[in-house]
C-alpha cells in the first residue's frame, strides 16, 4: 500500500509517498479501510513549522 511520510518541515517537497506493507490487526485489533482523507490550513501550517493560533484567545 501507499503512505504519505512527512520527512520534516518546510514546502510540499518534504511529503515522500512511499510504499509499506499492509498493517496486520492484532489480537483484539481490526483494520479500517480509509477512501479519502483531508489536509486542513492547520494541517500545512504544522508542516510548515508556522505556529497556529487556532483555538487559543488573547486578552
Amino acid at each position: 500500500m501507499k503512505a504519505i511520510f512527512c520527512t520534516g518541515y518546510g514546502a510540499p517537497d518534504v511529503l515522500e509517498l512511499r510504499e509499506v506493507d499492509k498493517p496486520e490487526p492484532g489480537k483484539k485489533e481490526i483494520l479500517i479501510k480509509v477512501r479519502a482523507a483531508s489536509v486542513t490550513a492547520a494541517d500545512t501550517m504544522m508542516r510548515k513549522g508556522t505556529p497556529s493560533t487556532a483555538g487559543s484567545s488573547s486578552g
